[in-house]
């Protein structure tokens, strides 16, 4: 992968466009959380309803700090989730209330996963912020795990594919709920 394939995903997030890219498991799908027509956009090609809400994706905790109440944490839980931190781990966590429904969906709390892959990093600090993460399928299909895959699932629906490898990984991220610590699905 390229610089240049990074600055080309980068140019068609910053235009609202929708891509797919290499995570730890699975092709994911993401575009500019703070864009609801790019998120409306994600949500009609994947098939997927507003209510389930989305996961952030970032290069680093920092980038989340927008979106999140902390204080609304009990006390010591931020201790583990960082600890968890980069790494295939999603933490469900209290939203700031100006985060939207679009990404929210009918919770008051947000999905959030600092990433270990390589490629997510890169995408996101040249990002400058987060993106939407959800695996690059059909709601209810398999998710892609190579580019060829993806292509051949969402086709020209898609903005840009970049070109990339996943880590490897079987399942997609644990994800847990950042009050209570419970696995909401297991990895």
């Amino acid at each position: 992968m390229t610089n240049q394939a990074i600055l080309t995903a980068v140019s068609h997030l910053e235009q609202g466009g929708v891509i797919a890219y290499a995570t730890e498991a699975v092709f994911g799908l993401g575009c500019d959380p703070d864009n609801q027509e790019a998120v409306n956009r994600l949500l009609a090609i994947k098939q997927r309803p507003v209510e389930k809400g989305l996961i952030l994706i970032a290069a680093d905790f920092s980038q989340l700090l927008p979106y999140l109440e902390l204080d609304a944490l009990p006390e010591g839980r931020l201790a583990d989730i960082l600890a968890s931190w980069p790494g295939p781990n999603t933490w469900v966590m209290p939203a700031k209330p100006e985060v939207p429904a679009w990404l929210r969906g009918q919770f008051d709390s947000l999905a959030v996963r600092v990433s270990a892959h390589p490629q997510v990093r890169d995408l996101c600090l040249a990002f400058g912020r987060p993106l939407v993460s959800t695996s690059a399928n059909l709601t209810g299909q398999e998710p892609g795990r190579t580019s060829a895959e993806v292509l051949a699932q969402l086709g020209q629906r898609l903005d840009y594919v970049l070109e990339g490898s996943t880590g490897g990984r079987a399942n997609p991220s644990l994800i847990r709920d950042a009050r209570t610590g419970a696995v909401i699905r297991p990895a």
